[in-house]
Parts: C-alpha cells; structure tokens; sequence
C-alpha cells in the first residue's frame, strides 16, 4: 500500500512519495540466505552446465591434441568465472538495505555486469593472439574428435541461451552472463565448421580465421554492454526516457503544480528507476493532491516506482544550486 508523507523544514515543505517501507530496488530486498529467485537459478544453472561442459573440452582437446578445443575451453574458464560473478552480484542484491547501504545492494549487479563487459575485452584479446599464432604455424588436429566435443559445447551453450533468454533489456546482469554464453556458442559453432573444413578440405587456416570473425563479434557486444553498465553506474538518465518531456508531463499532473524543475532521474539497478525534484505550487494549494499525482504520473506513465518531492510553497529557496535551468544532471 502507498503512503505520502511530508515534513516542515524551514520555510518550506520537503515531502516524499514511495512504496511502502521505501522499496528502492526491483522488488523488496529479501535475505540472501533465503529461497533463491529465478534470476539466480538461471545462473547457477548457466554456470553448472558451463563449467561441466568446460571439462570434457580440457579432456577432448588433450585426448585430441587439438589446440582449438583447448583454447575453447580457456574461453570457458573464464565464461564459468563470470556467471559465477554474475550469480554472486545477483544473489547478493537480495540483500536487504541497512544502515551503512541504505539503498540495499541491488548495484552489485550493474558492477559485475561491468566487470564481466571487461574480462570479454580480455579474451577477445587472447583469442586474436592465439588466431595469429595459429596462422603462422598451423597444427594438426583430430578433426573427428573435435567436431563430437565442439557439437556437445554448442548444444550446452544452446540449452545454457535458453535458460538465461528473457531477461529485462535493463538487467545488465543477465546481460553480461548471456553475453558471455553468446561468446561460448560462437565459438563452438565455429569450432564445428573449422572441424569439418579440416575434416572434409584439410583447411587448417579455418580454425584460427573463423576465431578472429568469433572475437569480432563479442567485441562488438562488449563494447555496447561496458557503456550500458557504465552509464547506469554514472547515474545516467535511463535509456529511452527524456527528462524534458518528463518535467513537461509533470507540469500538467494537477492544477496545483505551477512548476516542476530540479529534476534528477537515474537508475539505481536493473529495473530500478528513481527520481528528485522540486514541485512549485500555487499558493494555498495543498500538498498531498499533487503529490499524488506526481507519483502516479512517475510510476505508470515513465516506471519510476521510488520518487523524492520537495515541494516549494513559492519561489525555489535553493537560489545558490539554480534551480531552474538546471533541472537536470
């Protein structure tokens, strides 16, 4: 149930509109030691079949001599590492907020998103460095051995897409895993064409060109998961939303609302959107209409569930911060 509740604090009012007990995440915090949602059983279980997957290829490339399979399952290594991470952010978000974090954890998650944007960066770097080595001194694989093990990677990696598909385009959490699992079906995809041109037209050159296409394409999707985590840890204005029309939409929530300016909208974590401003009345007005109307506007129209109002009773007292014309970060 919603509550408005408000203050005196000198010549003004400063209100707050929120969920009850103040929700600033996603969802209410939940202790860590509790059930686990489907987030984290999607992880965990990305990370089991990954790490599973891992070592049949450390035994298929030894078994095989092949160096491609090897190289793979160093790939995975570090794809196991980051879905671990990325369990870990998730599982620790449900930590509920306290005195020294009084917005809860939830920004564990953007941060292991981000890290995990950075290890690809690592591994591009590897791969493009094992493709060049490969190129100047082709080896000699079990191409038949190869092809079995890099089929049963690429359906693991298949199951494991599955299972993470459907996460919030905001959730660079689930993003950062399935990025990672992209990065392991793209190259076992291409281990199973470089396994069978070697197989069928001895094309040793296939393995490592078919690795520099693979690491293009994960450097590509890195790049674009690091901005997203870096803009959400910058406290940036969530994507597809416009401040400005925002500020506009909220001038027309109520008659009582002359101005609203000062306002700041972020994101917290994945789905965890939240604003300030400063709300301007009419004189005599009364507060708690416009509040109101404030966080309903907020909350159905642009998915601001966590909202801080300071409502002026007339002009902005804050003249040192310029208010207006500087509404936004």
């Amino acid at each position: 149930m919603s509550h408005v509740h408000a203050h005196q604090h000198g010549d003004h009012v400063v209100s707050a509109c929120s969920d009850h007990a103040h929700r600033h995440g996603r969802t209410v915090a939940r202790d860590p030691s509790a059930r686990l949602g489907p987030r984290e059983r999607k992880l965990l279980l990305a990370f089991a079949l990954t790490t599973a997957m891992m070592v049949i290829e450390v035994f298929g490339g030894l078994w095989s001599g092949s160096l491609a399979l090897l190289a793979d399952a160093g790939h995975m290594l570090v794809d196991s590492l980051a879905l671990l991470l990325a369990f870990f952010g998730a599982w620790l978000a449900l930590r509920p907020a306290d005195a020294r974090r009084t917005y809860g954890y939830g920004r564990l998650e953007v941060l292991a998103g981000f890290v995990n944007a950075l290890t690809q960066f690592v591994l591009v770097g590897f791969i493009a460095y094992e493709a060049i080595m490969r190129l100047r001194a082709p080896v000699q694989i079990l191409s038949g051995t190869m092809l079995v093990v890099a089929l049963a990677g690429l359906a693991v990696n298949v199951l494991v897409l599955r299972a993470l598909h459907g996460h919030a385009h905001d959730d660079v959490n689930l993003a950062s895993a399935s990025l990672h699992v992209l990065g392991d079906l793209l190259g076992s995809l291409a281990a199973v064409v470089a396994a069978l041109l070697v197989r069928w037209l001895h094309w040793n050159w296939a393995d490592p060109v078919l690795s520099l296409l693979v690491s293009l394409l994960i450097l590509g999707s890195a790049w674009q998961l690091l901005r997203r985590s870096t803009h959400i840890l910058l406290e940036g204005v969530p994507d597809g939303m416009d401040p400005a029309e925002v500020e506009s939409s909220l001038r027309g929530a109520h008659a009582s609302i002359r101005d609203v300016h000062h306002l700041h909208v972020w994101q917290l974590a994945s789905g965890s959107r939240m604003a300030t401003l400063h709300a301007e009345l009419h004189e005599g007005a009364a507060s708690a209409p416009a509040l109101l109307a404030i966080r309903q506007m907020l909350a159905e129209r642009f998915g601001i569930q966590h909202v801080t109002v300071q409502v002026d009773s007339g002009e902005c007292p804050d003249t040192t911060l310029g208010c207006r014309g500087h509404g936004h970060p």
